[in-house]
């Protein structure tokens, strides 16, 4: 493959996690306009949004299988305009019980994205470790982006047209699928559903030592990025004392410094390793938080800021190390089965991480989430040194 077509096909993956996670990202703003319109307290609304986030985490194993039965780009066509159709009825809803379907129907289609995505990322690339990591630069730019923009959009228009911007962009990402991103063949067509759901093959993949191993680490890792992506901005109002726009600032500065983290620690991966770069990112993440709860003043919200960063531009390592030890014909329902598993289990970190800070404070709360950064650096450093 050419360099300029590489880039193109990374630009063009990369846009369709954009949208993936615009749209997930674009109600957040909205809450209290949402509230207002429908008469709904928070405790409905934190259910609707947390069935949108369940949904996402649960369809990333049948996003695998479709993927490995019609082919990768079939799969991320069916997802991005399935973000996009959902995000349009969303603006629309006439009422909260239809938002909340919707907002569970949008979860599902990108859901079916992420896996299908990355493997096919992975079939058109050797250095998957950079590629991937440039790939996690969707995820980044829309935590940096959306919230700003819906909430622009809300202000000057009404918060109806929030959604309306993952919608637009879904359909020109769709356009240049359609236009632009090779074709793939099916990894297995012929391999009937039963065998690909098959109860006894799947215990087998997940019980190998490496994706075993693998899995231990994503689950703190992605624990900790949830608990970042919930409570951040509330932790830097209510315990380091700054303005609700200045903790929204910092937070999207932390996504900022993800942008070039991901694909740079990505690329280091496959130069150095992957245990290594995790370790070397998980040991940053952990000083960071440990900065912001004991540090005082600018230079040291700034510095833990961009440790933070650091630290949560893992994904793309964590990725390429699953699919390292995932053969071609697994990386659709294999690598979607460890994602639902991994991401069902992590997005307890929300839930924990606001108990947390109810019943002990915020120290407890991101005090937590360092020690388990921490954890994980001496588990990959007591594997290195056995290995």
């Amino acid at each position: 493959m050419d360099r300029r077509r590489g880039w193109e096909i990374l630009g063009i993956t990369t846009g369709a996690f954009f949208v993936t996670m615009v749209a997930r990202l674009t109600l957040s703003p909205l809450v209290p306009d949402i509230i207002e319109t429908f008469g709904v307290s928070k405790s409905a609304t934190g259910i609707a949004l947390t069935g949108m986030w369940a949904a996402y985490a649960l369809f990333q194993f049948p996003g695998g299988t479709l993927a490995d039965r019609i082919g990768e780009r079939g799969t991320i066509l069916f997802a991005i305009g399935a973000t996009g159709a959902a995000s349009v009825i969303l603006a629309f809803a006439p009422s909260f019980l239809w938002l909340a379907i919707f907002a569970v129907v949008l979860g599902t289609g990108a859901g079916f994205y992420y896996t299908a995505g990355s493997a096919y990322l992975t079939r058109q690339f050797e250095n998957t470790g950079r590629a991937l990591g440039i790939h996690e630069i969707g995820a980044s730019a829309a935590g940096l982006i959306a919230p700003v923009a819906v909430a622009f959009l809300a202000v000057r228009f009404g918060w109806r047209a929030g959604p309306i911007l993952p919608a637009v962009l879904a359909f020109i990402v769709v356009g240049l699928i359609v236009l632009r991103l090779p074709s793939t063949p099916p990894a297995t067509p012929d391999r009937k559903l039963r065998e690909q759901l098959d109860i006894g093959r799947l215990w087998a993949l997940l019980s190998r030592p490496e994706i075993r191993f693998t899995a231990i680490l994503a689950v703190p890792g992605y624990f900790t990025w949830q608990s970042f992506a919930s409570f951040f901005p509330t932790f830097l109002v209510e315990y380091t004392g700054l303005s609700t726009p200045t903790a929204s600032v910092i937070f999207g500065g932390v996504f900022a410094v993800t942008l070039a983290g991901t694909p740079t620690l990505g690329s280091l991966s496959d130069s150095i390793g992957r245990d290594l770069s995790l370790m070397i990112a998980f040991a940053v993440g952990s000083v960071g938080f440990v900065i912001f709860l004991l540090g005082d003043g600018w230079p040291m919200i700034l510095l833990g800021t961009v440790l933070v960063g650091g630290g949560l531009s893992f994904p793309g390592v964590l990725n390429s190390r699953f699919m390292d030890h995932l053969s071609s014909t697994e990386r659709g329902t294999g690598f979607g089965l460890v994602r639902t598993i991994v991401l069902m289990i992590s997005s307890l970190g929300s839930g924990v991480t606001g108990t947390l800070a109810d019943g002990w404070g915020w120290p407890a709360a991101y005090g937590f989430t360092a020690l388990l950064f921490a954890g994980l650096v001496g588990v990959l450093l007591v594997r290195s040194i056995r290995t």
